[in-house]
């Protein structure tokens, strides 16, 4: 899927930093203990936790801290008020009526039973929120530029969709400005009416406080007009390192890397895609991941991609288009996608993970792939693109941890 950048530079919706918070617990992550070398899932380690008179204060802190669920997916788009032509074109190619705005919750409905027990889930919104007029992103007879924005109710049902978790939709990504400077601002309210939490408007990470008094936090980036860039990996450092000192449990949200069938391979390099620069994802996802990032989520290429740790970190290179009701490509591989559920514990490890692969109809009507093709792929890929860290993936889906775990 490919799209153009818009000229002008849009101001940040302004952002509040959260009351102070207790100190946090320190975020030095002690060696986990060896595992049985089996060939089954990877199970988070049941231990029993060493006497309290024997355990530092900062550890004893993160002990009490209960391990909380943070399931992500990839591209989301609930209809495009922008063009409402592709419904026309849709149809006439399937002889098939096609409504370009379909009710969002019912096409939300079918990953709720993918998202159990999760306590935040993590989305990135693949274009603006809004109504009404808007300035034209492209030039007019344009084949490669495409313009998206979702009805306001998209932000409603969300927030509905997922509950009880708190929902957060990522608005670091080359589609967040479709609707121009004002449409971004209006697309931040918009979700933050709604009871969606927003993140990569700016530096600052997005913090979730969870009804028991834990906190995770969100911070996105991509190279576009939207969110702090990811090339500058010393800002990266500042940014992720900022954040993971406040907030142990942080999860890094990356929109980066080359588009399309050819771009399923994950270089180790800077990704130049319609003459763009869109980064090094891989030296992003390492700067994130050492800098104190738990959990590091990629999107932007609509496939997916490899897997693989970096320390007790894991990263997820890309996750897909998730659902993406537009004038979207699902021909293969672009209808995969995937949500990945990961377990961070008090200390920001991740202690267990599993991949629920997804399937895409036309126009892009989305339910779970009970053919595991996409664990397949994403641990195909991982073994080819990273032999040494590879986040290996069973065909249930379960990730396998770190070879220091194995």
């Amino acid at each position: 899927m490919v799209c153009l950048l818009l000229a002008a530079c849009a101001p940040r919706p302004p952002r509040h930093e959260p009351p102070p918070q207790p100190a946090p617990p320190d975020t030095t992550r002690a060696p986990t203990p060896a595992e049985p070398d089996t060939a089954g899932p990877t199970a988070p380690d049941t231990t029993a936790p060493t006497p309290p008179d024997t355990v530092a204060p900062a550890a004893t802190e993160a002990a009490r801290l209960r391990t909380l669920r943070v399931c992500a997916g990839g591209d989301v788009l609930l209809g495009n008020n922008l063009d409402t032509l592709w419904a026309a074109r849709t149809a006439a190619r399937l002889g098939q009526p096609v409504t370009p705005f379909p009710d969002p919750d019912s096409l939300l409905a079918p990953l709720r039973p993918l998202l159990e027990g999760a306590d935040v889930v993590l989305l990135n919104l693949e274009g603006a929120v809004g109504e009404g007029p808007a300035p034209a992103k492209c030039r007019p007879g344009s084949t490669r530029c495409y313009a998206f924005r979702q009805p306001v109710a998209a932000a409603d049902a969300l927030a509905r969709f997922a509950a009880p978790a708190a929902v957060v939709a990522n608005v670091a990504n080359n589609h967040a400005m479709d609707a121009g400077p004002e449409g971004f601002a209006a697309t931040a309210a918009h979700l933050s009416q709604a009871g969606v939490r927003v993140t990569g408007a700016d530096t600052l990470p997005t913090p979730l406080p969870t009804p028991d008094g834990d906190t995770l936090a969100v911070l996105g980036f991509s190279p576009f007009l939207a969110g702090p860039d990811p090339r500058d990996l010393d800002a990266v450092r500042r940014h992720v390192s900022r954040a993971a000192a406040r907030y142990p449990r942080l999860v890094v949200t990356m929109h980066m890397g080359a588009e399309g069938r050819a771009a399923q391979r994950t270089p180790d390099q800077n990704e130049i895609f319609l003459g763009e620069d869109r980064g090094n994802s891989v030296a992003f996802a390492r700067a994130a991941a050492e800098a104190g990032a738990s959990l590091v989520v990629g999107h932007g290429p609509h496939v997916l991609r490899a897997a693989e740790w970096k320390g007790e970190a894991l990263i997820l290179y890309s996750l897909g288009n998730l659902l993406t009701y537009g004038p979207f490509n699902m021909e293969e591989p672009l209808n995969r996608g995937g949500i990945a559920c990961a377990t961070v514990d008090g200390e920001g490890r991740v202690v267990e993970a599993l991949l629920r692969p997804t399937l895409q109809h036309l126009p892009g009507l989305v339910s779970g792939d009970p053919s595991g093709r996409g664990s397949f792929l994403v641990d195909s890929l991982s073994r080819l693109d990273f032999p040494e860290t590879a986040g290996r993936i069973q065909t249930d889906g379960v990730v396998l941890g770190p070879a220091s775990r194995r």
